[in-house]
């Protein structure tokens, strides 16, 4: 596991021993970051269920003026500062050890808004990730222009519209896939 662009390019990333987290894969990444270029140097992002932190570090390696990262794990929170301190890029970063719902809690009596919010659940938990889009939308949590980005398995079918979240892409990986909404109200 890599940084594979910006300024921090060809760093590498601790990842745990074991399955606990599942890291992105490179490809994956690699085509994200191909979609979503040019990251304002401006650009907020928030890292949701950021197992390593390796995406956030991606988003701030591209340009992004700060990024949240949020993981419940202690051992994934001890990772992901590492992998900060090792790319330099502590500064550019708010680290939140907390559950998900709490987490988006306090980030909205922070009054915080997301260019960019990436969701990386645990694996089969389909209902977080509607939970999760819940309190985003209901707090108001991504910006008017904002984009948010789900990883999921294949087999988790999102809607193309969500409250007021449209669909506008999905993209397929072997077993996993990328969705990516935006605020709107046509299809």
């Amino acid at each position: 596991m890599r940084v594979i662009s910006g300024i921090r390019k060809g760093h590498n990333l601790k990842s745990p021993k074991g399955k606990g987290i599942r890291p992105t894969e490179d490809k994956i990444k690699e085509s994200l970051f191909n979609i979503i270029s040019p990251i304002s140097n401006e650009a907020i992002v928030l890292d949701l269920f950021s197992g390593t932190g390796q995406i956030g570090v991606e988003f701030l390696s591209r340009g992004a003026y700060k990024t949240y990262f949020i993981d419940k794990s202690i051992t994934s929170i001890s990772i992901i500062k590492e992998n900060l301190l090792h790319t330099k890029l502590l500064d550019s970063s708010v680290i939140i050890n907390k559950d998900a719902k709490i987490a988006l809690r306090i980030i909205n009596e922070m009054n915080l808004k997301f260019d960019y919010i990436y969701i990386d659940p645990p694996f089969k938990e389909h209902t977080l990730v509607i939970q999760t889009l819940e309190t985003i939308i209901d707090n108001t949590l991504l910006k008017s222009r904002g984009l948010i980005i789900i990883e999921h398995e294949n087999e988790l079918v999102l809607e193309n519209k969500f409250k007021n979240l449209i669909k506008y892409d999905t993209r397929k990986y072997k077993s996993k896939s990328l969705s990516f909404y935006r605020i709107g109200d046509k299809i």
